[in-house]
């Protein structure tokens, strides 16, 4: 038997899941590396300069070094464009590779014990890449940037009693100061360092506990060589990807957003697809703004910038030991369950998906308004109704398929598979012919 199509035969059997974490941690050595390269010729400083570089559109405006450095990085370093594009794709696919492995992880039960440990960090992890992100996206100082500096801005004044200190302390005086550009860069350096010791820390205890399957399926069975050699390849494979996406997929034009100018954002200015959830939810959120003991109590702001994504964390890293507490289940697991086995489980994951992807779908209101040539107030409205309705229709249609499935796999284990033949008995009646079912299936709805 071959290399692949062991391997392959293996991830059929549950371990397909490891890829998604293993596709994250290359990814994170991707931007390790290009990352590397990149602090080599940014300046994280707003001090203000004029630029005179290769792109002749702005040449002799005035902006600030960050911008100016990226500018240089981008069109007078050979190769830094690439690495530039192909930093901020790495950045990407390692967001998307942490949510598919919380997919994953809590649609099989992966996050049971023994493996409550390795749940939070990958928790930790989406949390991370988030931020990683943010901080990364306001360091080439645009127009772009401009807007997610002016929403961290907003959110944290929006706190009570304490967010205009917070704010003066952040930004070290006057928005948006000399200072926020350079602690920021900082924030992005220390979470780079948390996500490799959650990275090696994930590592260890997936050497010591192994991994999951699902029921019927055999242990992996590869040696060390063979390990070694199928993740380089996937390793290549995912080198290789960012590498064309670098090449091929222009991504966060900076130059053409100009530099940033306080008041002022570029139009259709949105967010990562990651932090779409939270863009949309402030989009979509009444003007609520009411006087508590005479002061402003910003609600408009707080609860989707900082309530919704707090709470949305908490939810989730607390969610194993809530399941553990309703059902009673304590026993260690080592087997995966089919999702549609625990129908209501994946009932809730549905509906939070759903609440995520409306929330995501929000952000961009302006745009399906312009594109659709509907009113903008009309979209607004429909998503506030739809974030509410939404998880609770997809909450009752899952249960119910999932439900509806397993009862069918009992019809066909106690009377077989209709075959839809029909067959004239000796006597001159007739009779459908039945296929005995493939597997029966004998598991708790």
């Amino acid at each position: 038997m071959t290399l692949r199509s062991r391997y392959v035969r293996g991830a059929g059997q549950g371990h397909w899941s490891f890829m998604f974490g293993e596709i994250a941690a290359y990814a994170f050595v991707v931007l390790v590396l290009t990352g590397a390269f990149l602090m080599g010729f940014y300046e994280p400083t707003m001090r203000r300069t004029v630029y005179d570089g290769t792109y002749p559109t702005l040449r002799g405006v005035g902006m600030s070094g960050a911008y100016a450095s990226t500018l240089n990085l981008s069109f007078d370093v050979r190769g830094g464009l690439l690495v530039r594009q192909i930093h901020h794709w790495a950045a990407v696919i390692f967001v998307a590779a942490v949510l598919l492995q919380l997919f994953r992880m809590f649609f099989t039960a992966a996050f049971r014990r023994p493996r409550g440990l390795n749940w939070l960090i990958w928790v930790g992890l989406l949390a991370l890449g988030m931020a990683a992100g943010v901080t990364g996206t306001v360091l080439p100082d645009d127009q772009l940037s401009g807007g997610s500096l002016s929403l961290i801005q907003g959110i944290v004044q929006s706190i009570p009693v304490v967010g205009t200190y917070l704010t003066l302390w952040l930004f070290g005086g006057d928005v948006p100061g000399d200072r926020i550009i350079p602690r920021l860069y900082e924030a992005h350096l220390v979470i780079g360092v948390l996500v490799l010791a959650l990275l090696v820390l994930r590592h260890r205890l997936l050497r010591r506990q192994g991994h999951t399957r699902f029921a019927g399926g055999r242990p992996r069975t590869l040696d060390r060589r063979s390990r070694l050699v199928a993740a380089g390849a996937l390793f290549s494979a995912v080198c290789g990807v960012l590498a064309l996406l670098g090449s091929l997929a222009q991504i966060n034009p900076v130059w053409l957003y100009g530099p940033f100018e306080p008041g002022s954002i570029t139009a259709g200015a949105v967010p990562g697809w990651y932090m779409g959830f939270l863009d949309g939810g402030l989009r979509i959120m009444p003007n609520w703004e009411p006087n508590v003991f005479g002061h402003p109590l910003s609600l408009a702001v707080l609860i989707p910038g900082l309530v919704l994504p707090g709470a949305f964390f908490t939810l989730l890293a607390a969610y194993p030991m809530i399941e553990r507490r309703v059902t009673g289940d304590i026993r260690p697991h080592d087997l995966l369950d089919r999702p549609r086995d625990r129908a209501t489980r994946t009932a809730i994951g549905a509906a939070g998906v759903t609440l995520y992807g409306l929330l995501w779908a929000a952000a961009s209101n302006d745009q399906i308004a312009t594109h659709f040539h509907l009113s903008l107030n009309a979209i607004t409205i429909f998503f506030r109704f739809a974030v509410i309705a939404g998880p609770a229709v997809a909450f009752t249609v899952t249960r119910r398929l999932c439900l509806g499935l397993r009862q069918r796999e009992r019809d066909e284990a106690e009377h077989g598979v209709e075959t839809g033949l029909i067959r004239q008995l000796p006597g001159g009646g007739f009779e459908e012919l039945i296929r005995p079912p493939r597997k029966a299936i004998d598991r708790a709805p």
